[in-house]
């Protein structure tokens, strides 16, 4: 039975390429209104591919923004786990167009690569679930265990309606664990595990100093420059070695236990990589923790936009009456997001001398999301990689966030595992995405292998 499911995905790689080629074709693009039946298309497009693959109850989720699909496969029986399946079929936007080497949505072979928007975020490791089931059913008649498909249309603008949907269909899509491929590996021989993402609050500061802008001289050296104070704000935010200064910032933060410092300091990357990567002359932050720990396992607070005055062409000698910024803090396990945003402007209204009004608005927070390394879901996504790269997986933790993890385990109650086939060059979100060709076939077959080493696992 080996020989043949071997034999099958070996033959069927040109199909499975031609029909990855022809749903990155279609630009669905979430956040453009012009593209809201693109997106509808790439969803009925994929659910044909579904019925092909053997699925059943597909169906279409008409949502008030854009569609979801469901589909799902449940005759392994009820002494096998269920796995819910995420991925989205929408995509970023192309711009700037002039930057890509080949038309975003004529997708296109050059060496082991596919270039095309969408390949790699997340059709084509979304995709490869839907062929993976296919192999299965194709050469053994079924599944190893339950599983059922969840795919959005709209992660690239915010996953507003399966917030909404998850919760309300719980019983719909409970699972024993959810599996999620939108994220990468390390190297194309370097399996990684992903089992933590960073939370996130986001805020606008604004400073006022006077009702209006003043003639600096007339006004100089008696009005706080708005401007000046701002900065004399963010600048108290940090010490030298750039840990936060805001009181009780870091109470909540989850402690590192040696055994898992040591898990990250087996991982391949460290200053060397980070600073090539960045065209940064030096690393910055707190000394005691490694980049590693840094991006994915401390938490951070960034002045993401700066504003105030006149910024046009020329010159003009005023003395600026407001200054803007927007910040973010990225946030790691524990900490809570509203407590986060009361300490920093609790903070910023603490330091603000009587020269100037200071408003923290538009604020807006996640938590962060972890699955212990040892949890069986993981463990099983660890053989599964191992089985098909013949490398065991090093552990990691991503400084990035995907909206709906936190839905699916809050909602649902369950691990999620992010099992990732990209790699850190695909050029997600910029001109000239592609997916590593080599890593969609193996990600099916690592797709079959954890399906496999599900079976029958304790969850």
């Amino acid at each position: 039975m080996e020989d043949a499911l071997t034999t099958y995905l070996e033959e069927a790689r040109p199909r499975q390429l031609a029909e990855l080629q022809a749903w990155l074709r279609i630009p669905s693009i979430s956040t453009l209104a012009g593209h809201k039946a693109d997106v509808k298309q790439a969803a009925t497009w994929l659910m044909a591919q579904m019925r092909q693959a053997g699925l059943e109850h597909v169906e279409l989720i008409e949502t008030e923004t854009q569609p979801m699909v469901y589909a799902d496969w449940l005759h392994a029986g009820p002494d096998q786990p269920t796995v819910l399946i995420y991925g989205h079929f929408d995509v970023q936007p192309v711009d700037p167009l002039h930057l890509w080497a080949t038309p975003p949505f004529e997708p296109t072979v050059r060496g082991e690569n596919l270039y095309a928007r969408g390949a790699s975020d997340d059709k084509g490791q979304t995709f490869l679930h839907v062929k993976a089931v296919e192999a299965l059913l194709q050469t053994r008649g079924g599944l190893p265990v339950n599983v059922k498909f969840l795919v959005e249309g709209e992660e690239e603008s915010g996953s507003r309606a399966i917030r909404q949907y998850v919760p309300a269909h719980a019983a719909k899509l409970a699972a024993d664990a959810a599996l999620i491929s939108d994220s990468h590996i390390l190297a194309p021989d370097q399996p990684a595990v992903l089992y933590g993402l960073r939370g996130m609050w986001t805020a606008e500061v604004t400073v006022t100093t006077a009702d209006h802008d003043l003639h600096s001289g007339s006004y100089g050296g008696a009005i706080h420059n708005a401007n000046q104070a701002l900065a004399e704000l963010l600048a108290q935010l940090h010490d030298a070695q750039g840990r936060i200064t805001v009181p009780g910032f870091y109470d909540e933060v989850r402690v590192l236990s040696a055994e898992e410092r040591g898990r990250l300091a087996r991982l391949p990357y460290g200053e060397a990589e980070i600073l090539a990567e960045s065209g940064a002359p030096a690393v910055y932050g707190e000394p005691e923790y490694s980049v590693v720990e840094r991006t994915g396992a401390r938490p951070t607070l960034e002045i993401n936009g700066m504003w105030g005055g006149f910024i046009g062409e020329g010159f003009k000698t005023v003395i600026p009456c407001q200054a803007h910024a927007k910040i973010s803090c990225r946030l790691v396990p524990y900490q809570d997001p509203a407590r986060i945003g009361e300490l920093v402007t609790r903070h910023l209204q603490r330091l603000a001398p009587p020269t100037v009004k200071v408003e923290v608005t538009g604020t807006r927070g996640s938590h962060a999301f972890l699955t212990p390394y040892d949890t069986p879901a993981i463990q099983a996504a660890a053989r599964a990689y191992a089985l098909v790269f013949g490398k065991e997986p090093v552990y990691t933790l991503e400084g990035g966030g995907i909206p709906v993890v936190n839905v699916l385990q809050e909602a649902l109650n369950l691990p999620v595992v992010l099992m990732g086939f990209g790699l850190p060059d695909d050029n997600l979100h910029a001109p000239n995405e592609k997916f590593y060709l080599p890593n969609f076939y193996r990600g099916i077959r690592t797709s079959i292998a954890f399906l496999e080493e599900m079976a029958g696992t304790d969850t």
